[in-house]
């Protein structure tokens, strides 16, 4: 039955039936919580153990990518069809036979013997991973008391910052001191314990299910429109972009696969992805602000290690190490943003979040080659801060006009948002870094004598006497430094952005806790 209904000023008010609470609270929290880590744990996880996945099932480190991107693009299809899921199947159903196919298919991505069979393995994890968090964060919701949903959206927060953090740390040193297939398999004990703890806690759940009819077209054209986008922004680095007839046909692709899609489904009265959504002021200002917000934090973290390793010459681990004091704060942090939060403006919490952020990124814009790692996990530290606040009032402020069954459809549909924004900056990021470094090299090469006397005398000196080995590291230097300057632009742009973001976080109106605390425990 559903658990809310509506006054004459379209507020929502607990119904005469009391909200469902789960008989241990925590352990239902911890069950939940730790799906929702393993599935976005895998989303890095398996990043640094590619080489040794593709030497060890004797394929190419270009086939070694598709790990990647076929989990990457059948996630992004699954995570707007969160909605229609929930209504057909209900959030509870629905998370533990998720968290199950989970197991299952990482259990077979471990006991893959050739490429081709993890791949289908990975695309298969992905599909299921898809309502995994969305569901989770409406489950969270349903069973908090009004006074604490603060607390358990801070606390999702924190699981989708320290995650993708944990994930090549993890991966790395469990590759460096077992073997590749226990980055899967360690998911089978967790994925194990949530569904069978979230299956028993939230057992007589009230839920409304629903019959919808299949929308065929909407799919379809999700799956190519979709499909084709994701696997263009996988590929595009790698395959030099629209130079290539690959990534022209996919673009082609994407465009009218995504095209159609939004036409049929904004037309649509019954539609697989209620796109209509995006009616609600908070919601859609809010989704832009996650977007843009999350696209910058995730170039943030993709940038800093590879220039690490790049132009520093860190070892993967050591890059980790370097980069995880962004997860400090978050942790220590979380109780007291979920606890205090709202008694602020949430626009308030979420501006300084970005403000601090963009102050490290102009820090970090003033990067140069002899930085030492203190003062780079320094900065990662602080950009914590800004970390902390950001999740949790953003999160709250694009939930906060949704009617209660409609939390785990937009958290869906904000999620492949996010997403999709993440998988754009990370293309984009790198391809930017890679065309300024080229650009850089050009001008710092133009202000070189190649023929000068002097000049040859000064290269000679550098090699040691070698005019050829001088040359060598001549190139190496500039490249560097080409390199060095391209990063401290990307970040300064960054620091732009974080700050842009700020105008989208106050063109949502409060209250920003009005539907969410309307008792929803159903979920429909």
């Amino acid at each position: 039955m559903s658990t809310t209904t509506a006054d004459a000023r379209g507020a929502f008010a607990p119904a005469a039936q009391p909200a469902f609470r789960p008989p241990n609270l925590a352990l239902t929290t911890i069950g939940l919580a730790l799906a929702s880590f393993m599935q976005v744990l895998d989303i890095t996880i398996a990043n640094v153990s590619l080489p040794t996945i593709a030497g060890n099932l004797g394929a190419s480190s270009n086939q070694a990518t598709w790990v990647i991107t076929s989990f990457a693009v059948s996630n992004a299809i699954a995570l707007p069809l969160t909605g229609y899921m929930t209504r057909r199947f209900g959030e509870r159903k629905l998370f533990v036979w998720a968290t199950f196919a989970f197991v299952v298919a990482s259990l077979l991505c471990g006991l893959a013997s050739s490429m081709g069979f993890l791949v289908a393995a990975r695309a298969i994890q992905g599909f299921v991973a898809g309502p995994m968090y969305p569901v989770t964060q409406a489950l969270l919701i349903s069973i908090y008391p009004p006074a604490k949903r603060g607390q358990a959206i801070a606390l999702l927060a924190m699981v989708t910052v320290v995650a993708p953090i944990c994930g090549p740390i993890l991966g790395g040193w469990i590759t460096d001191n077992y073997s590749w297939e226990w980055i899967f398999f360690i998911n089978v004990p967790i994925g194990i314990f949530a569904s069978l703890v979230v299956a028993n806690q939230l057992r007589g759940r009230p839920e409304k299910l629903e019959t919808p009819k299949m929308d065929y077209v909407g799919l379809i054209t999700l799956i190519i429109g979709v499909g084709a986008l994701q696997t263009l922004l996988d590929l595009g680095n790698e395959e030099d972009w629209f130079e290539s007839t690959k990534i022209v046909w996919l673009g082609i692709t994407a465009v009218i696969g995504l095209a159609v899609f939004l036409i049929w489904e904004l037309t649509e009265k019954d539609p697989i992805v209620n796109l209509r959504l995006f009616r609600h002021r908070n919601f859609a200002f809010g989704t832009i602000a996650m977007v843009l917000g999350y696209s910058a934090f995730f170039a943030v973290g993709l940038l800093i290690p590879l220039w690490l390793q790049r132009n520093l010459g860190y070892t993967p681990i050591w890059a980790g190490f370097a980069t995880a004091p962004i997860g400090i704060l978050p942790v220590l942090l979380t109780p007291l943003v979920g606890k205090y939060a709202t008694r602020f403006d949430l626009r308030i919490l979420a501006s300084f979040a970005f403000m601090v952020m963009a102050f490290t990124s102009f820090l970090r814009s003033g990067f140069n080659l002899d930085v030492d790692f203190q003062h780079v996990a320094m900065v990662q530290l602080w950009m914590g801060l800004g970390v902390a606040l950001f999740f949790m009032p953003v999160l709250t402020i694009l939930l906060s006009d949704l009617e209660p069954h409609e939390i785990a459809a937009g958290s869906g549909l904000a999620t492949f948002c996010r997403t999709l924004g993440g998988s754009f900056a990370a293309s984009l990021t790198t391809w930017a870094w890679n065309q300024r470094s080229t650009l850089h090299h050009a001008q710092l090469t133009e202000h070189i004598p190649a023929h000068d006397p002097t000049m040859q005398q000064t290269v000679t000196a550098l090699g040691g006497g070698d005019l050829q080995r001088g040359a060598m590291l001549l190139e190496q230097m500039i490249a560097q430094q080409a390199t060095q300057i391209g990063f401290n632009e990307i970040f300064h742009l960054l620091g732009i952005l974080f700050l842009v973001v700020i105008a989208f976080v106050w063109m949502a109106k409060p209250p920003f806790a009005a539907k969410l605390g309307g008792g929803a425990s159903g979920g429909h």
